[in-house]
């Protein structure tokens, strides 16, 4: 491939080469013809393929195709295994449709719950969003069809997502907003990465060197295709040099100008627009000849939505095992639009022309189930009429279990605009609360792409939560209300109680210019945790209509070297009477002290089935980044030495095991010692600490050998007073001392750093 790509670099004009780094039109690539390099096609589709017809006349008029629970559910699946399934049967269907390249995952981070797009994201964890973002990655790629992780970086809300700058410090970058990145271009090597519109830290994402070259490019070692997402170049020379290959959609021509007379300018090199182009014909001629045949049998990928959907919705609350329904003795209700025209994917650039939509209620007589249906408010989801309410409180007096489907409108969330509230509509919740009055068996079925707040929570029996689920997300909540499949999902991000609790509250969207992530890395989990916050539902958090036990965590080692990690088991047993599947999650808590951290960070998880009875052991492989900060001060992952301790549970909140490790840093220098520098700081660090061992011990006999009598003749404060001063006096407050002169000073400091580089 390479030598026919020089072969082709050889022969292409200047023009040409120009015209091959911007899009024929708004989902292809241009062609040359004359040297048989043809155009491909792109399609949008995280969830689904939306698929421009072949006319090309309206790129906004897809074709059908089936509808997947998008990225707010897939991700509370927790199943690496699901993820790739979902992706081979997306490549498949693109491969049927002649698409080259499906343009997702959407992997950015929830960092508030009022982002517009958050549907089409999977978590406010980095490690969820990497290892499921890389699963389906691989899924998409074994079709020989394309992916486009997107959108690369810090594209956390939509309020002027093309121009407003993301204010970010590089910790907080390198911790949250880019590790998922990191992970799939590491595990899975997508075949385009998809730049975002905003700016990060003043410049533009289409043309950050730093971001698209230094980091995507020298340090991550990416070899792919880089794209802008549509509409984000502003500066098409600068991104080139920056290294965005490909822009989209069509310009009409005029960046493909500016190309040409910056490279007869020398202002561009040929080198550089090679170094594109080349990018480019490697992703078109590696579809164009490797492309394999595709199927896409609407009906049975309609019947993998459907149980896509049963393993990623969560059961967030069961009082008294009201769920599974009990049919035929119970007196069933179901109330609310959602029932009969469910809200199955987000609005935007992700929304399918779905095959066909399968309701709960479809789904229910389809299974011969005998449940009455009223509608209790109107079709706009926001309106509602006496009639309707009072239909529905009577027939909820009449019924045993009244099931309420609820959530967001497509007009409360789409792509395009933050949301400006956790709440559902007004008439919604006071539905719920006027059926919860006078029937005490009440199930809420949840349609939304982001966390809501629940006012009746406490007066209501059950909670399932189903996220946008796809076009089969019917069939999935009859199977799950009813018993034929057991819930599985958990949350992959947090639900607060109210929006003053999130971690952004004060500072997003922004100005309108830019927006400071002053919250740092406490995102999610990181905040509320740490801050011993209470919330509606935790990170993690999942119910079963089984149960499970945990027990025997064992460690390969409990002391070790960062670089050689540590292997960690346990033991989950059902202990139910129910087949069912239990997600354990591993945290790791630094208690070192060296830096301010959050009190716990997820570093494993793994989905596991059990008949009753049965018990299974769960291996999880801790390496040195399971243990590590980014350490501004030396440009690295530092993992301080120091006591860790290893939490295994059922969510962030359902701690069930722990163990305590002593880690080795394989890096002894946790910056640089200069005059300014503390014996604190030092003593903070292991490794540092030995250096100023004996000065330190030389203070604390000062201290003790003077009793508290001595101690306060001589000074007027205490005793561990007198210790902190000592501790946070900086080196160069000892110039006078003992003779000292700074030039002494200096060179002490400059045999610390020596002593812990060598």
């Amino acid at each position: 491939m390479d030598n026919k790509i020089k072969e082709l670099l050889s022969k292409l004009t200047l023009e040409e080469k120009a015209g091959l780094c911007s899009g024929k039109d708004f989902w292809r690539t241009k062609p040359v013809e004359r040297l048989g390099i043809p155009s491909v096609m792109v399609s949008d589709g995280p969830s689904g393929l939306r698929t421009q017809f072949d006319n090309g006349v309206d790129e906004n008029d897809s074709r059908p195709a089936v509808s997947f629970p998008s990225g707010c559910a897939t991700a509370s699946s927790f199943d690496r295994s699901l993820l790739r399934h979902l992706g081979e049967i997306l490549g498949e269907e693109a491969n049927n449709y002649n698409v080259s390249t499906v343009l997702g995952p959407a992997i950015n981070i929830k960092r508030s719950p009022l982002c517009g797009r958050n549907f089409e994201y999977l978590s406010e964890d980095p490690y969820v969003s990497g290892e499921l973002g890389a699963a389906y990655i691989s899924g998409v790629q074994s079709k020989n069809v394309g992916t486009s992780v997107k959108h690369f970086a810090a594209n956390n809300q939509e309020t002027n997502r093309f121009s407003v700058s993301e204010e970010v410090d590089e910790r907080t970058l390198r911790e949250i907003y880019l590790p998922g990145f990191e992970t799939c271009v590491k595990k899975s090597s997508p075949t385009t990465i998809m730049c975002s519109y905003n700016a990060i830290n003043g410049e533009l994402s289409s043309q950050n060197k730093w971001l698209l070259k230094d980091l995507l490019r020298d340090e991550w070692g990416y070899k792919g295709m880089v794209v802008s997402d549509w509409g984000a170049v502003y500066d098409r020379v600068k991104g080139i040099k920056a290294d965005l290959n490909l822009e989209m959609p069509y310009s009409g021509g005029h960046t493909d100008k500016d190309i040409v007379e910056a490279v007869k300018s020398g202002k561009l090199t040929m080198e550089e627009l090679d170094e594109s182009v080349s990018h480019v014909l490697e992703m078109v001629l590696n579809y164009a000849e490797h492309k394999q045949s595709g199927e896409f049998d609407m009906e049975k990928d309609h019947a993998a939505s459907a149980k896509i959907a049963e393993e990623s919705c969560v059961l967030l609350k069961n009082d008294d095992s009201v769920l599974p329904l009990k049919a035929p003795t119970e007196k069933i209700l179901f109330v609310g639009c959602f029932a009969e025209n469910p809200r199955y994917g987000g609005g935007g650039s992700s929304k399918i022309k779905c095959y066909k939509m399968t309701s709960a209620v479809d789904a229910a007589r389809e299974a011969g189930l005998k449940v009455k249906y009223v509608k209790g408010y109107n079709d706009d989801f926001v309106t509602t009429s006496p009639a309707l309410t009072s239909e529905a409180e009577q027939a909820a007096r009449e019924a045993d279990t009244v099931v309420v489907f609820a959530g967001l409108p497509e007009s409360f969330e789409s792509e395009g605009a933050d949301r400006t509230s956790l709440d559902m509509p007004d008439v919604q919740n006071e539905l719920i609360e006027k059926l919860a009055a006078v029937n005490k068996r009440i199930v809420v079925v949840l349609h939304n792409g982001a966390p809501v707040t629940m006012p009746w929570v406490d007066k209501i029996a059950a909670i399932l939560e189903c996220y946008l689920g796809g076009e089969n997300i019917g069939t999935a909540q009859i199977n799950l209300l009813f018993g034929k499949a057991n819930p599985s999902g958990k949350l992959a991000e947090t639900f607060p109680l109210r929006l003053e609790d999130t971690p952004c509250y004060l500072t997003f969207p922004g100005n309108g210019r830019t927006c400071h992530y002053t919250e740092g890395i406490f995102v999610g989990y990181r905040w509320y945790d740490s801050r011993k916050m209470p919330v509606l539902f935790p990170f993690g958090h999942g119910l079963s209509y089984t149960s499970f036990e945990y027990s025997n965590l064992k460690l390969s080692k409990t002391a070790f070297k960062d670089s050689d990690g540590v292997e960690v088991s346990v033991a989950v047993k059902n202990t139910g009477s129910l087949e069912g599947k239990e997600i354990l999650q591993l945290y790791v808590s630094d208690k070192t002290g060296v830096e301010i951290r959050p009190e716990k960070e997820l570093k494993g998880f793994e989905k596991v089935s059990l008949r009753p009875g049965e018990s299974k052991e769960v291996t999880f492989k801790l390496d040195r980044r399971s243990f590590a900060y980014w350490n501004t001060d030396t440009g690295d992952w530092y993992a301080p030495s120091g006591t860790y301790v290893i939490s295994v549970g059922a969510s962030s909140r359902d701690i069930r095991l722990t163990a305590e490790v002593d880690v080795t840093s394989s890096a002894k220098k946790a910056f640089t010692i200069t005059p300014q520098t503390t014996m604190g700081d030092m003593l903070r660090n292991r490794e540092m600490a030995a250096l100023i061992h004996d000065d330190y011990m030389k203070a604390r006999k000062f201290l003790d050998d003077m009793t508290d009598e001595e101690f306060e003749k001589k000074f007027p404060f205490p005793k561990e007073g007198m210790l902190g001063m000592i501790l946070s006096n900086p080196f160069r407050s000892n110039r006078g001392r003992d003779g000292k002169t700074m030039e002494d000073i200096l060179k002490q400091v400059e045999g610390y750093n020596k002593a812990l580089e060598d």
